[in-house]
């Protein structure tokens, strides 16, 4: 075990933070796209079911959303308290990736949530409808910028580590679109989807064997289930060519995740080792040949 020093501690800090803060924008993000097709529903068929069905989730949608936005700010300022040198390092690069997700994606959302959840009354339906849609645009955009920010931290492009000891950008676009940016966006983005929709769908099905609410129940799990039949499948095929691209770009990232010591062919699927890496090697070993 290692000794419990600062490097450690800022380690375990930050791990609870964003592995607490991570929960939120996935539902964001996938609960919004729901919210746009609930309210499409209304709007195409007049049926009040949907609408109920939109206004049960935006609830829950508006709660993540704001848990979202409080523990994300956390993250921020642990980017300087734990991370100070890296963010000095790092930070000609990863501040303006962050600052744009706040000026467009979180403005963006922030503008029309309010009318989401307050202007029922106040705007026609369209443009009711349309806040919907900038919404859950702006939490893919959030999306978009955040894992260009976190890919670039894996697969480095366009900038140059200058002599005063900090990257430098030469080309923007190869920052943004840097090499593993596309597929961790794919990749987290379906997650996210996928997520929710088992959420929608759990919660549904509570109602449903409780016999509650069966009216809106029903059309929302079948919803749900139609998404997961959808989602599931693409989410394999996206984390296999995220995996891939992982090979391509960071081999020895691949080869500690699978446990590989040694360069070898044919080197078994393990299925559970205890890694030992002052000896370099696993215990316990239980593999696929």
């Amino acid at each position: 075990m290692p000794p419990i020093d600062a490097e450690i501690l800022a380690r375990l800090q930050f791990a609870f933070t964003v592995a607490f803060h991570i929960l939120f924008p996935t539902l964001t993000i996938g609960l919004a796209g729901f919210l746009v097709w609930f309210e499409a529903r209304w709007l195409a068929t007049h049926d009040e079911v949907w609408l109920r069905l939109y206004k049960f989730w935006v609830r829950i949608f508006a709660l993540t959303f704001g848990m979202g936005v409080v523990s994300g700010i956390v993250l921020s300022y642990q980017f300087g308290t734990n991370w100070s040198e890296w963010s000095r390092i790092t930070g000609p690069v990863l501040g303006p990736l962050i600052g744009f997700e706040v000026l467009t994606a979180f403005f963006l959302e922030a503008g029309f949530l309010g009318i989401m959840l307050f202007g029922w009354d106040k705007v026609g339906p369209r443009l009711h409808f349309l806040a919907t849609c900038l919404v859950a645009f702006g939490t893919a955009l959030s999306a978009f910028w955040i894992l260009s920010a976190n890919s670039w931290m894996q697969t480095p492009a366009g900038a140059e580590l200058a002599a005063e000891g900090h990257f430098v950008v030469i080309d923007w676009l190869a920052v943004i679109f840097n090499p593993s940016f596309p597929w961790r966006f794919l990749h987290m983005t379906t997650a996210a989807y996928l997520t929710s929709a088992v959420v929608i769908a759990g919660v549904s099905a509570l109602y449903l064997i409780a016999h509650n609410n069966r009216a809106i129940a029903a059309p929302a799990f079948s919803v749900a289930m139609w998404a997961v039949l959808a989602l599931a499948p693409l989410q394999v095929f996206l984390g296999d060519q995220h995996g891939l691209n992982t090979f391509e770009h960071q081999p020895l990232k691949v080869a500690a995740m699978e446990g590989n010591w040694q360069t070898r062919v044919g080197a078994p699927l393990l299925l559970f080792a205890i890694p030992d890496s002052k000896a370099q090697k696993n215990h316990l070993e239980i593999g696929i040949p």
